[in-house]
């Protein structure tokens, strides 16, 4: 994979096509290779980058201080050749939805179109007096910080493999699956400031300027169940597709009703 570097950053990436830049941006515990069959789908007209954010591939990884945030994050991407200027289109998936949210907030026009799978922006939360839902995603996260702070990489997999991909789903892991999991959680210790302590308000999410899609399986956790139906309600101008049975991890499990969705988003004509 290419990799890009400025000061003490690296970013490594993968790309494939040509065309206008479509970035896509990984979940939590995944890295940039969840999106090989989307770039795949894509590349016959447009150039697809798929970037490990902080911590995953041969990216820089967080340091323990100061706190992750999402500006951080997004300045990775204009460390990549052809991102820095010029117009592109962005495609997250729950944490990387909450990248894509900033980076189309701080790019402007430049940001054509946005897709937004399963986004986590939960400070949103907060700001919007969704109380119950706001204290289950902390409980998630004070649960990984607890035990990740101490190591317990273990303890903290179990509880978020069950919590994002069902009940049972970390004893249905093979011992291999489990240790590699596991190994791959130490990003979302940070990634959590990050969520958490975004300031951009309601306002500023709908003022974004790019025609904009949120895609989600309306039987979701709590939390992002109620992420979506606060953008619905308030930005009537986005579009909305239900992923009705894909779970969370749709762009991983269900690929083959995730990118068609992604494909015709972006090639319709802008209005």
């Amino acid at each position: 994979m290419p990799v890009a570097a400025a000061g003490a950053l690296t970013v490594d990436y993968a790309e494939q096509g040509e065309g206008e830049p479509v970035v896509l941006l990984h979940s939590s515990v995944s890295g940039n290779r969840q999106w090989r069959s989307l770039a795949d789908a894509l590349s016959d007209r447009y150039r697809a980058v798929a970037v490990n954010l902080f911590g995953y591939g041969a990216t820089t990884a967080w340091p323990d201080n100061p706190s992750q945030s999402l500006y951080a994050q997004v300045r990775l991407l204009l460390l990549i050749p052809g991102i820095e200027a010029g117009p592109l289109h962005l495609v997250g998936h729950s944490f990387g939805a909450a990248v894509a949210l900033k980076a189309a907030l701080l790019l402007g026009s430049r940001v054509r179109k946005l897709v937004l799978i399963e986004p986590n922006p939960f400070n949103l939360l907060k700001q919007e007096g969704r109380t119950e839902a706001f204290l289950e995603a902390r409980a998630l996260r004070d649960h990984v910080k607890c035990f990740g702070s101490v190591g317990d990489w273990e303890a903290v997999g179990g509880r978020f493999a069950d919590y994002w991909g069902g009940d049972g789903s970390w004893a249905a892991m093979p011992e291999k699956r489990r240790s590699a999991f596991a190994a791959a959680l130490r990003p979302n210790y940070y990634e959590w400031d990050a969520v958490m302590s975004e300031e951009a308000t309601l306002a500023e999410w709908k003022s974004i300027p790019a025609r904009t899609l949120v895609m989600s399986d309306p039987r979701t956790r709590r939390p992002i169940r109620e992420i979506v139906e606060i953008f619905s309600f308030a930005c009537p101008h986005w579009s909305f597709e239900r992923l009705t049975g894909a779970g969370h991890m749709a762009p991983l499990e269900r690929p083959e009703l995730v990118n068609p969705l992604v494909r015709r988003f972006l090639d319709a004509p802008a209005s």
